[in-house]
C-alpha cells in the first residue's frame, strides 16, 4: 500500500455507544477477579481497562478475515497479507464510569506511518478514542496498532530481563480457558488466542498467544492493589510475545510512578508505567 493511500485514511473517524451491564461485569470478574471478592453490581465503578469489553467489534461472520479479525477497509485501512498486533498505547482517566452506564466512544485515526525494518515493511496506525459517560469525558486513550508481514517462521525479538529488585511480585495462569474467556468477553476472534493449529501453521507462533489487553489489565490490577487507587495515566507496550502458562508480574518504583512488567521464563513480555497525581 503506497504512502499516498495511507495518508488518505488519516483523520477517519467513527462513533459508537457501549458499556458493560451487570451481567457482563460479573463475567469479567469471574475471569479476571478473585473468588474471594464480591461480584460487581449495577452502579459500581467499572474497574479500569474493563471498558475494552464495552465496545465489541460487531462484524458479521462474512466480514471476518482468515485471522479472525474484522477485515480492514472500514474504519482501519486495508492491509493485505499482514499480521496485525496491538502494540501498546496510553490511557488517561478523567472521571469514573459505572456498571450499567451508557458510554459513547469517538474514535479517530490520528497517524499512519509506513516504515522499513528487518522483517520488511511495517505500518503503524495510531488511533485515539475519547470515551464519555454521564459526567462527560471519562477516558482518553491512544492505541498503537502495527501491521507486519506474515513470517515464514517464528523469530522472536531480543529478550529483555525482568527487574531483579521488584517492590511487588505476583502472577497469573494464562490457561487456554482464560484466553478463550477473555476472547469471548471482548468479542475478539483473532485465532492466535484459541486456535493452536492456525497459530502454529499460519502465524508461526509456538503456542497460543496471551492478549496484550489481558496483560495490560493484569498489570493495572497490580498497580491499583499496590497503591490503593486508580492511576491517572497508564502507558503500556508489548516487547515480547507471551504464551499460555504461568505469567509473572513484577513492579519497581520509579520517580515518575510505578513501572510494571509481565514476564515469562525470566524475560519481559509487556512493559507499563502507572502514574498517579498527588492528592491534597
Amino acid at each position: 500500500m503506497d504512502q499516498i493511500n495511507l495518508i488518505a485514511w488519516t483523520g477517519r473517524n467513527a462513533q459508537e455507544c457501549g458499556g458493560l451491564d451487570r451481567r457482563q461485569a460479573q463475567m469479567m470478574h469471574a475471569t479476571l477477579g478473585s473468588a474471594e471478592d464480591p461480584a460487581p453490581e449495577h452502579g459500581d465503578p467499572l474497574p479500569p481497562l474493563w471498558h475494552w469489553a464495552g465496545f465489541p467489534p460487531m462484524a458479521s461472520m462474512e466480514q471476518l478475515g482468515e485471522d479472525g479479525h474484522p477485515q480492514p477497509g472500514g474504519f482501519l485501512p486495508p492491509m493485505p497479507s499482514a499480521r496485525r498486533m496491538w502494540a501498546g498505547g496510553s490511557i488517561q482517566f478523567h472521571c469514573p464510569v459505572h456498571i450499567g452506564e451508557t458510554l459513547t466512544r469517538q474514535s479517530m485515526i490520528r497517524d499512519i506511518q509506513q516504515k522499513e525494518g528487518g522483517a520488511g515493511t511495517m505500518v503503524f496506525v495510531t488511533v485515539e478514542h475519547l470515551i464519555s459517560g454521564d459526567r462527560g469525558l471519562a477516558i482518553r486513550e491512544q492505541q498503537d496498532i502495527v501491521y507486519l508481514p506474515m513470517p515464514d517462521a517464528y523469530s522472536p525479538p531480543k529478550s529483555r530481563s525482568l527487574p531483579t529488585n521488584p517492590v511487588l511480585t505476583s502472577g497469573f495462569e494464562a490457561s487456554q480457558t482464560c484466553l478463550f474467556r477473555y476472547s469471548a468477553l471482548t468479542f475478539n476472534a483473532h485465532r492466535i488466542h484459541y486456535d493452536l493449529d492456525y497459530t502454529r501453521s499460519v502465524e508461526h507462533y509456538p503456542d497460543l498467544v496471551v492478549h496484550g489487553p489481558l496483560q495490560a489489565t493484569k498489570l493495572m490490577q497490580a498497580a491499583v492493589a499496590h497503591r490503593g487507587r486508580v492511576p491517572t495515566d497508564f502507558h503500556y507496550r508489548g516487547v515480547h510475545p507471551v504464551f499460555t502458562g504461568p505469567v509473572d508480574i513484577v513492579a519497581v518504583e520509579e520517580e515518575c510512578g510505578l513501572s510494571l512488567f509481565t514476564g515469562q521464563n525470566g524475560h519481559q513480555g509487556m512493559q507499563a508505567t502507572a502514574i498517579w497525581e498527588e492528592t491534597v
